[in-house]
């Protein structure tokens, strides 16, 4: 790069009229030229080979590119979809197994803080304890598949005389953790 210096003079020197002369008043003027080689027009002419052919590439790029962010984000929300069933049903029966699990070891007070707010409210953890322990007592226990529309879980119990019962859990979301809860049992 060199450094600037003092402008020296056109390498053609520009002619004001003819022969050099001052243009004569009233004088038809000369047009404008560019100066130099190498200068560029305003703008340059649009491409006319080919134009058609661009078109329809352009064309089929642009659906290519919309079909894949519209089918993408269908698949992303069919993809959160399932997984967010599957994390209800897997919550369902973990929660469900952990509350009969306690049931069995009769741990009363695990069994009660697996239980819902609304059914802590209804039933407080003394008279849930004394109610439980009056029941017979549970020696197994099978979850079924959870219900994701209706949050009902089929449990199959068997009680310690051998008798078995079907056992309707309900669950419910805690609104504060988003974890299931045991809302009742029918």
């Amino acid at each position: 790069m060199t450094a600037p210096g003092p402008v020296g003079p056109p390498p053609h020197p520009v002619l004001s009229g003819a022969g050099g002369a001052p243009p004569v008043p009233g004088s038809p003027a000369e047009p404008d030229v560019p100066a130099g080689p190498g200068v560029a027009p305003p703008f340059a002419a649009p491409p006319t080979e080919g134009g058609r052919r661009r078109l329809w590439l352009g064309l089929g790029v642009g659906a290519l590119a919309v079909l894949l962010c519209c089918g993408g984000g269908g698949a992303a929300i069919v993809g959160l979809a399932v997984s967010n069933v599957q994390a209800i049903e897997e919550q369902g029966r973990t929660v469900t197994d952990d509350y009969y699990r306690a049931l069995v070891e009769k741990d009363w007070s695990r069994a009660y803080d697996r239980l819902c707010d609304d059914a802590q409210r209804r039933e407080p953890r003394p008279e849930f304890e004394q109610r439980v322990a009056a029941e017979p007592p549970i020696s197994g226990y099978r979850v079924g598949r959870i219900d994701a529309q209706t949050l009902t879980v089929p449990v199959d119990v068997t009680l310690s005389g051998g008798k078995r019962e079907a056992q309707q859990v309900t669950l419910a979301a805690d609104p504060q953790t988003g974890g299931m809860e045991v809302c009742g049992v029918s």
